[in-house]
């Protein structure tokens, strides 16, 4: 799995288990997530202060171990979504996806022609720096670059099946806090307005045949999701996996030693 391109992945249902970077942007992080049995890294900008320098090194880190990266940018701006495409990012995802029309101006960022309106670069990080005649590159980066589309706003849920109907959307991401905080009921997972609103999602999906994506914090919420049709399974992120493994380490070894 770990060779396959994003586009591919998002054309199969098979469970593809990813995990969310945000603080170790280290040169050895894709070989660590590699060796660990991931498909792909979710790398984050919106949350973790990442700059262009640090994720331009931190894709070059992790295609040298041959694991595909979605990349969320801070925000929607043309200049972040096309700035992310050009330092060499595969998977593309923005923040809070509402309407039809937010969607199709992330795809016209992220798309050349005639599949959308991003400004032409060639030959540099995204064409692996080769020189390549000009219908070729943009024809390559096009099939290349992936949309994974982030619903987490009631307004999202209403216009799910309208966004998944869209040629340019890969895959569904729901962005579960956030989406909890826009329904009044924060952080309530089980609440009937949530379980409601990802129903409304995960048809939205399947109605398109989309893939489906979300971060989860155990194995069992991800066999849950996975049943309901999330094939993108995120386990959790750097941070939290380091803190929680060496707490749970550093109290044994305090109960040990009494």
């Amino acid at each position: 799995m770990s060779k396959s391109t994003l586009k591919a992945m998002t054309r199969s249902r098979d469970l593809k288990v990813g995990h969310f970077v945000l603080e170790f942007a280290t040169p050895g992080i894709g070989h660590i997530l590699k060796a660990a049995g991931c498909d792909y890294v979710f790398l984050d900008m919106e949350h973790s202060g990442f700059g262009f320098e640090t994720v331009k090194a931190c894709l070059r880190y992790c295609e040298a171990a041959q694991l595909p990266v979605i990349l969320r940018v801070p925000s929607q701006d043309y200049h972040m979504l096309a700035r992310a495409c050009d330092v060499g990012a595969e998977g593309i995802m923005a923040p809070m996806v509402s309407t039809v029309a937010q969607a199709t101006a992330i795809i016209d960022s992220v798309k050349y022609v005639p599949e959308g309106k991003r400004g032409v670069a060639l030959g540099i990080a995204h064409d692996n720096f080769q020189s390549l005649p000009v219908k070729d590159s943009l024809a390559a980066a096009n099939a290349k670059t992936t949309f994974f589309c982030l619903i987490e706003t009631a307004e999202g849920v209403e216009n799910a099946d309208a966004i998944a109907a869209l040629k340019g959307v890969d895959c569904i991401w729901v962005g579960h806090f956030d989406l909890s905080c826009s329904l009044g009921i924060a952080g309530e997972f089980e609440h009937p307005r949530f379980l409601a609103a990802m129903d409304k999602i995960i048809a939205a999906a399947k109605h398109h045949g989309k893939s489906l994506g979300r971060l989860l914090n155990s194995p069992q919420q991800a066999a849950a999701c996975h049943a309901q049709g999330f094939d993108f399974c995120c386990y959790s992120g750097d941070i939290w996996v380091l803190r929680d493994a060496l707490t749970a380490a550093v109290r044994d070894i305090r109960k040990a030693c009494q």
